[in-house]
């Protein structure tokens, strides 16, 4: 299917009357953006569905939900839902997504979007052809305090960007059945955590030309402790970590010809940012309203009858999933629903 162009919509653009969401699973992130969608304007939460019946019942309860389903197929098929947000865990989000998409539906899917790069590739090319809009619930990227950042390095503020330096950690206890530790449920900290600070990395420095990963594994497989290190077309060195093991800080920096930026407080919702040069010293605090920005966005593509968020372009999306699954490669870790061997 041939894309429209530019200055027609994909979709009738939804402007007259609230954005209807319904929601696939009933877990923890899916309270947070049901909270989101409440406290934002253009939108209202119209169904959920859970693979326990009880618990979606009980979900819909807690936010004054019109319907809930014991199960994911009413809720795709159920006419009066706009977009589907999809929150089970990364392993489902492929087949979930392209159902939903089948079924004529907007899907915003969780971080990351799919296992493999293949697989996000397939969700945004069926969302095309659909004439359906896909995003990534990257919620990091539609916060305005890393969108100033982005801004600022774009128009040159810190000079030519040399280097880009970021860690992650967040500490788990080791248990196997623990989803970050099993990889049958799509477990790994790079998937879960490393992805922010690859993300953001991406975003303000660039794609890598050369890649190098160390790391360590835990005995289920999965990865635990990861160490990116690529250098890109522009001349910059990115240096990431993430480890689900440890503790530590998350400050972020971005080192440049001309100044330096420091992001402060968790890399995936940032609290302000520091812009240094020679001897002038800047503090900006930012917008903190947690996943209201991401729904506004959908919000604002929905009105709009676009394909993909120019926030978080597709092909971005696929690029980082690149990074991801090349990393994985180094460090032999393979999930079980992927087709064949990984090889480094």
């Amino acid at each position: 299917m041939q894309q429209p162009p530019s200055s027609a919509p994909a979709y009738p653009p939804v402007h007259d009357r609230p954005v209807r969401w319904g929601l696939l699973a009933a877990g923890g992130i899916a309270h947070a953006l049901a909270e989101a969608i409440a406290a934002v304007d253009g939108g209202e939460v119209v169904a959920v569905a859970a693979r326990d019946g009880g618990r979606a019942r009980s979900f819909a309860e807690e936010y004054g939900i019109p319907r809930s389903y014991g199960g994911y197929e009413e809720l795709m098929q159920d006419p009066e839902v706009d977009v589907v947000y999809i929150s089970s865990t990364h392993p489902f989000h492929r087949d979930q997504a392209l159902a939903c998409i089948a079924a004529g539906k907007h899907v915003l899917v969780e971080k990351p979007t799919t296992l493999t790069v293949r697989d996000t590739e397939e969700v945004f090319e069926a969302a095309r052809a659909a004439g359906v809009l896909a995003v990534e619930a990257m919620w990091m990227r539609f916060q305005p305090v890393v969108l100033d950042v982005l801004d600022r390095v774009r128009a040159g503020e810190v000079g030519d960007v040399r280097s880009f330096h970021a860690a992650f950690p967040v500490p788990f206890a080791y248990d196997e059945t623990h989803r970050l530790f099993d990889l049958a449920n799509g477990g790994g900290a790079l998937l879960d955590l490393g992805i922010y600070p690859v993300t953001l990395a991406h975003l303000l420095v660039g794609h890598p030309t050369h890649l190098h990963v160390l790391g360590s594994t835990v005995p289920t497989g999965a990865d635990a402790l990861v160490a990116l290190q690529w250098m890109t077309e522009g001349g910059a060195v990115v240096q990431v970590l993430t480890d689900s093991r440890s503790h530590g800080t998350t400050e972020t920096v971005v080192r440049g010809t001309e100044g330096s930026i420091t992001l402060h407080g968790p890399i995936n919702n940032p609290t302000s940012f520091t812009l240094r040069r020679g001897e002038d010293e800047e503090r900006v605090e930012g917008d903190r309203r947690g996943y209201q920005h991401q729904v506004e966005e959908v919000h604002r593509c929905l009105r709009e009858g676009l394909l993909e968020s120019p926030l978080a372009p597709h092909a971005d999306t696929v690029a980082i999933m690149t990074i991801l699954e090349s990393a994985r490669r180094e460090l032999g870790v393979r999930y079980p629903q992927e087709d064949a061997p990984l090889h480094t």
